[in-house]
């Protein structure tokens, strides 16, 4: 009997694009499939290829123009490519991938959709609809799968799901700094608690509000409590600004962009992520890795990670922020850790069973 092999095609493999392909790569592991992956644009590359986990990688290389309009020459690539073995499957991340892998094979399609209004064009609401014979879609969190949902209403439900982004729990593990050491590298005092929040110093991450709220909050917080936040933007002076002007400007570190931040979540006591919207929340896996708690805005994916109504208020909230940071401090959860949560839910073993349990899957693989 031949090979049996999926086909996974990505636009590119920069960012954190290099981990979706890992992320799904790593379904098929002791599976009786194996998993080629190509890459849109983004020149070859050991680290890609590596990072991929894949049994073989190919780069196609084109460059954004060549990849606009009819995509002929893309679509002539992979027809040449899924006819060079024995595919079941294709997973496609992003509608560039997903046209291509369309109109470039007969192959049954899973459409992977990482962010909201991916369907608002009318275009792309007429083209998954010509395909629809073959083609399934999943968001990866619940609030994405439902944002497609609306827009394709005629469509089944189960040819819409859900297969949450997850990390690779033993890889994190291994990687993490100790408290102490992680403290040492970000310069934070060891005695101090610390509330961390990761992100680009943008309007969508909104630190205005986490600032307003820990301010709120401070005269109630234990005497010696820090907020750090990591990450660079165009708000950096803005931000600064807020707190000086708030009188809590030495209580505020700013520690810049940090390389391999998620090495040294350990050096929080609470996490929060005060974002507008965020299709998922990768950032809040990280912290959790860590067992550190987290905290979010009630919206976007990230309620479905977090879960606890005790850890999650409304965007731009201050003070319900401030009323929940008090209540943490004052008595911190029981219950499951952090931990605990992210190997039940967000670990590759979790999606794995998920994934072969989808009928969209099962459809497809026979």
């Amino acid at each position: 009997m031949s090979e049996r092999w999926i086909l996974q095609f990505c636009h590119c493999h920069y960012g954190p694009f290099i981990d979706c392909a890992r992320q799904y790569a790593a379904l098929f592991k002791d599976m009786p499939y194996k998993v080629l992956t190509v890459y849109l644009t983004g020149k070859a590359s050991e680290a890609a290829r590596i990072g991929s986990a894949s049994d073989e990688v190919i780069f196609l290389d084109y460059d954004s123009k060549q990849v606009r309009g009819l995509k002929l020459s893309a679509i002539r690539a992979l027809r040449k490519i899924t006819v060079s073995r024995d595919f079941a499957l294709i997973i496609a991340h992003r509608a560039k991938p997903i046209y291509v892998a369309c109109l470039a094979t007969h192959l049954p399609v899973i459409g992977v959709h990482h962010s909201f209004g991916d369907f608002q064009r009318a275009s792309r609401r007429w083209f998954v609809n010509r395909f629809r014979q073959r083609l399934s879609l999943l968001g990866v969190s619940d609030a994405v799968r439902d944002d497609m949902r609306r827009y394709l209403p005629d469509w089944p439900a189960d040819r819409i799901e859900t297969l949450h982004n997850r990390i690779d729990v033993d890889a994190r593990l291994r990687g993490l700094l100790a408290r102490k050491d992680a403290r040492a590298r970000l310069g934070l005092p060891d005695e101090a608690k610390i509330i961390g929040n990761v992100g680009r110093l943008h309007p969508d991450k909104d630190q205005k509000t986490l600032i307003a709220g820990f301010a709120r909050a401070l005269p109630h917080l234990p005497p010696n409590t820090l907020l750090a936040i990591a990450g660079s933007g165009r708000l950096e002076a803005d931000l600064k600004a807020q707190a000086q002007a708030l009188g809590i400007a030495e209580r505020v570190i700013f520690l810049g962009q940090v390389p391999d931040m998620w090495r040294l979540f350990a050096a929080f006591d609470l996490f929060v992520l005060s974002s507008d919207h965020e299709p998922f929340g990768m950032v809040l896996l990280e912290a959790m890795a860590a067992n550190v708690p987290v905290m979010a805005t009630n919206c976007g994916g990230a309620p479905e990670i977090v879960a606890d109504e005790r850890h999650l208020f409304p965007l731009g909230d201050s003070r319900a922020l401030a009323e929940k940071l008090t209540a943490f401090f004052l008595a911190p959860l029981t219950g499951a850790s952090p931990l605990d949560r992210l190997q039940e839910c967000f670990s590759d073993d979790a999606a794995r069973r998920r994934f072969f349990a989808l009928p969209m899957v099962q459809k497809a693989l026979g």
